[in-house]
């Protein structure tokens, strides 16, 4: 019975437009009187779940990835982007591409970067003659790239949601999602090309030369080194994922102020107000999901679950299939930090018992939520990117497909490829 409870009530509110923090809090709470324990269990399994150090990391991340967004680094990696592959057909889909990848690597964050790179590049796509759709539809699925990156706090949430049921590295994590972050890439740029060639969009200039190509790269230089010093601390022992995210702050500060001098006070506090705003949302989340996975702990939800989809197939291709579509589908509903902390304690240990690695399933898990974040009706970035490009999601959406299938491509190869996530870990081990 009290099963039944959290999960209709749960799934009542999402369907009345309750955020999804209350809608998880309210459930759990409606769970708890119903099992007829005090309610004070539900407030004790929050701060519990909020109190841990390691969460240092998410506020120190996101503050690092404001700060990129609002010091001008964009511009740079926009120009470095463009001399590098511009001249090529379609050239701006290919530098976007190329420029929303570097941006997620030093931001982290697939918002901040759709919002930082789409505000440049979309309204230019659109003045040198590309349609709306396919401005939109690069820059936002380029976009997700980010959510892979080292600078994601994503990959600190699921490292979160996973204790108790494996032991993930933080820094194996950031290996994984290197190959597969190039992987989505390459294949961004494979779609951006091909409906680029089938509508005949222009080149964007001839290739500057390799000199030019130099200088713009030692520009945006200052900027892409974040990424550098966080796997070389890491890997060198010199500091931890905790303090790589603080060390990820302080030379955001230092590019921002003295290296291009680009950051005013009132970014500054705009980067503040922001970060901390984002941060009190993902903690919210991550205490109340604490509560709600305790419930589903105790009422055997990932057993259930497992039995179910046993008694469907008992082969690992068809159970890690049906994982990647319950996935997708949650995560059009849900933010990507709620669905990782919600499905991480019911799926991962059905995947372990079909034998990938906890490693392997993050960073499916990972691309499943990027897929959500542009998919309606909660398609987060895809909203903003329709308001910077002023078009209708509908619009967007009727060209989708080459994008999707490159999204889909390399969310099967990390599925059923171990060694596509797996091998620079186990190189580095």
């Amino acid at each position: 019975m009290e099963l039944t409870v959290l999960a209709i009530s749960f799934a009542a509110l999402l369907l009345l437009g309750v955020p999804v923090a209350f809608a998880i809090g309210l459930s759990s709470v409606a769970t708890i009187v119903a099992a007829g324990l005090p309610v004070a269990v539900v407030f004790q399994k929050m701060v519990g779940g909020m109190q841990v150090f390691s969460f240092l990391a998410i506020p120190f991340f996101v503050f690092a990835g404001e700060l990129m967004l609002y010091g001008g680094i964009a511009d740079r990696i926009v120009r470095f982007a463009n001399s590098l592959v511009g001249h090529v057909r379609g050239g701006l889909g290919m530098s976007n591409v190329v420029g929303c990848t570097l941006f997620g690597g030093v931001a982290g964050s697939p918002l901040a970067d759709v919002s930082a790179m789409g505000s440049v590049m979309i309204p230019l796509m659109k003045k040198e003659g590309y349609h709306a759709d396919y401005a939109v539809n690069v820059t936002t699925h380029a976009a997700l790239v980010g959510a892979l990156m080292p600078t994601s706090h994503n990959l600190i949430i699921f490292t979160l949601a996973t204790a108790g049921l494996a032991a993930v590295s933080v820094f194996n994590l950031i290996l994984a999602a290197l190959i597969p972050a190039l992987l989505l890439t390459i294949a961004n740029l494979a779609a951006a090309y091909g409906v680029a060639v089938k509508r005949g969009y222009p080149t964007h200039g001839a290739f500057p030369g390799w000199k030019a190509v130099l200088a713009a790269f030692i520009a945006a230089l200052p900027g892409l080194l974040i990424v550098v010093i966080i796997l070389a601390g890491i890997l060198s022992g010199v500091f931890t994922a905790t303090e790589s995210a603080a060390t990820a702050v302080f030379w955001a500060l230092l590019v921002t102020t003295l290296v291009y001098r680009s950051l005013s006070w009132p970014h500054f506090l705009k980067a503040c107000a922001k970060a901390c705003k984002t941060t009190g949302v993902v903690l919210l989340l991550i205490g109340i999901s604490s509560a709600f996975g305790y419930f589903m702990a105790l009422y055997e939800v990932p057993q259930k679950t497992g039995a179910l989809m046993q008694s469907v197939s008992n082969s690992p291709w068809v159970i890690f299939l049906m994982v990647n579509v319950l996935l997708f589908l949650l995560g059009t509903f849900l933010d990507m930090a709620a669905t990782i902390l919600i499905c991480t304690p019911i799926f991962l240990p059905i995947c372990q018992q079909f034998g990938m690695d906890p490693h392997q399933f993050g960073i499916m898990m990972l691309i499943n939520c990027a897929l959500g974040l542009n998919t309606p009706p909660v398609g987060t970035t895809q909203f903003i990117g329709c308001a910077i490009g002023e078009i209708s999601v509908g619009q967007v959406m009727r060209s989708i497909l080459p994008f999707y299938g490159a999204l889909i491509a390399t969310l099967l190869l990390v599925s059923y490829v171990p060694a596509v996530s797996l091998w620079l870990p186990a190189l580095f081990k």
